[in-house]
């Protein structure tokens, strides 16, 4: 088994020779702005996945997506002669989507921020629907409790009981 701390360096390794590499080394003119967020690699060390996010739209995007492609085997022999691993790992590019999910989940919390800020108005505003006291309060109740109250002629008193 392999320890994962030293996956983990490895992991973190690829993510910078796969930077350094597309910086410096690959001149595709469909590569776009692009960054290199993560690295992740299989336990036994033969496949990495390496993520990705690109400035621009759908279309720089793609023509980066393809950039990649086209240099797999490239970065694919410069990671494997870097790690000095026996077996080079087999790269996969993943589009790192996190801007598009961080502008939903705003857009979620400004929603949320709304509707509260509606139900605060609608509450500074509301009124009981019935008494204040919604509950009845008799001063009878109390006298009830009272000690010493003469028992109802229905009711068999404690001797009858037995």
């Amino acid at each position: 088994m392999t320890d994962p701390a030293k996956v983990r360096r490895h992991a973190e390794r690829i993510r910078e020779l796969v930077a350094s590499v597309v910086r410096s080394q690959i001149k595709d003119p469909r590569l776009g702005m692009i960054t290199i967020t993560d690295a992740r690699i299989t336990a036994d060390l033969r496949d990495a996945t390496v993520f990705y996010t690109v400035l621009g739209d759908a279309a720089a995007q793609a023509s980066t997506a393809a950039a990649l492609e086209s240099a797999k085997g490239m970065l694919r022999s410069t990671v494997g002669k870097a790690l000095g691993l026996r077996h080079s790992p087999t790269l996969t590019f993943v589009l790192d989507d996190v801007q598009d999910q961080v502008k939903h989940i705003d857009d979620l919390l400004a929603q949320a921020r709304h509707a509260d800020a509606e139900v605060q108005r609608l509450a500074a505003s509301a009124r009981y629907a019935g008494d204040a006291q919604p509950y009845r309060v008799d001063d009878e109740d109390a006298d009830d409790t009272e000690v010493g109250d003469d028992e109802d002629e229905d009711t068999p008193s404690a001797a009858d009981r037995r």
